[in-house]
């Protein structure tokens, strides 16, 4: 993928002005940078050579590492930036799940932590979001209306399921689903028009997700991103938040993937392991 530097959105204050910069990684990954024009923090660097470019091409100076699990595309580039800027005498802050062996955690994060990076004046508070990996957290910058979630809640879709359970992935979209409509859902795939064509075989008389899926179409035949996207757009189309909705179930029936007597958590599982092989 073609590294391009994209102010997607951005956060005014009184006291200082906040952006995200896309990184696109790899074949299909986003890293975020978040910065003042000064200083920036990243998040989920799982390669350091596409960190380091933006940087140098933005004078930004890295303040903090930002981890929310273990898997190499999200954190493969920290010991190259540690040593980077270890060589310009300079020791960085990495922030990480506390349920995690992630080698260059200096603070390790739980539920209800909240951090703070002065250089930013940005205020991050931590969910635990197991069910991807065992300690996925994710960070919500609740001024700004941000959300950094890793691989917990993607654009139209969600993780799969490499070491959690059904009923802690649910419970970790829930916290998600519940936070205000308008915040904004950094995820750290693209993967929104393989998402939404399951979700429009899952829920074809959704309205708000034909719209979604043309929306999209459109920002991808122009190589624009589509994520950030927001709660209250996945909230309206997202089968992995609408897994109770009467369409969804008769679909998951009408498929012989569900049984009459399902609860949810069953609901969200069938439907999940669908999404696997569809």
């Amino acid at each position: 993928m073609k590294t391009l530097f994209n102010n997607n959105t951005s956060n005014t204050t009184e006291n200082t002005k906040l952006r995200v910069l896309t990184i696109p990684a790899f074949h299909d990954n986003y890293l975020w940078l978040i910065h003042d024009d000064q200083h920036a923090a990243v998040v989920d660097p799982g390669d350091a050579a596409p960190v380091i470019a933006a940087l140098e091409a933005h004078k930004l100076t890295l303040s903090a590492i930002l981890l929310t699990h273990h898997h190499a595309d999200h954190v493969g580039g920290v010991q190259t930036l540690l040593q980077h800027f270890a060589e310009q005498g300079r020791k960085l802050p990495v922030y990480g799940p506390a349920r995690e062996k992630i080698t260059g955690v200096t603070t390790h994060l739980s539920e209800g932590d909240v951090v703070h990076l002065p250089e930013l004046s940005l205020n991050l508070s931590v969910l635990e979001v197991p069910g991807h990996t065992l300690g996925h957290i994710a960070y919500v910058a609740a001024e700004q209306n941000w959300l950094f979630c890793g691989d917990t809640l993607f654009a139209g879709g969600c993780g799969r399921l490499f070491e959690g359970t059904p009923a802690q992935m649910t419970s970790s979209l829930s916290k998600l689903a519940s936070l205000p409509v308008q915040t904004q859902v950094f995820c750290a795939h693209e993967y929104t028009m393989a998402n939404l064509r399951f979700a429009f075989a899952v829920e074809p008389g959704n309205a708000a997700l034909r719209a979604r899926i043309a929306q999209e179409q459109a920002k991808r035949d122009q190589h624009i991103p589509t994520v950030p996207s927001s709660i209250g757009l996945e909230n309206a189309t997202n089968p992995f938040l609408r897994y109770q909705q009467a369409e969804v179930i008769a679909t998951l029936k009408h498929a012989g993937r569900l049984d009459t007597t399902a609860d949810a958590v069953q609901t969200f599982a069938a439907l999940r392991e669908w999404k696997n092989t569809f």
